[in-house]
């Protein structure tokens, strides 16, 4: 049951975390919590990072300093949007019974 439960809405409940985690982030902080390898190992500039940091820029509103963090945060955002309403749809809204 369980089991079942977690491979149905897993990845749904994930992309809803991560965006709300990237909204109430702030993008202009120096220091945060990173589980980056490459910036535990000193290295400056992430790609991966700089998306996390392009997203969170475009929650505030600020679409100039997004595309500055990386070109394909606005991209990004609207292709894990997307995947969040077709996952809501199939696995939320109920099956039309015949």
């Amino acid at each position: 049951m369980i089991k079942k439960l977690f491979a149905k809405y897993f990845e749904l409940c994930f992309l809803v975390a991560a965006l709300i985690a990237l909204a109430i982030t702030d993008p202009a902080a120096k220091t945060h919590f990173s589980l980056c390898p490459l910036k535990m190992a000193g290295i400056g500039w992430c790609p991966g990072c700089g998306l996390g940091h392009s997203i969170s820029w475009l929650f505030r509103g600020n679409i100039s300093n997004s595309f500055q963090a990386h070109w394909l945060g606005i991209p990004a955002l609207i292709v894990i949007a997307w995947r969040i309403i077709t996952l809501a749809k199939s696995n939320i809204v109920p099956a039309k019974f015949n």
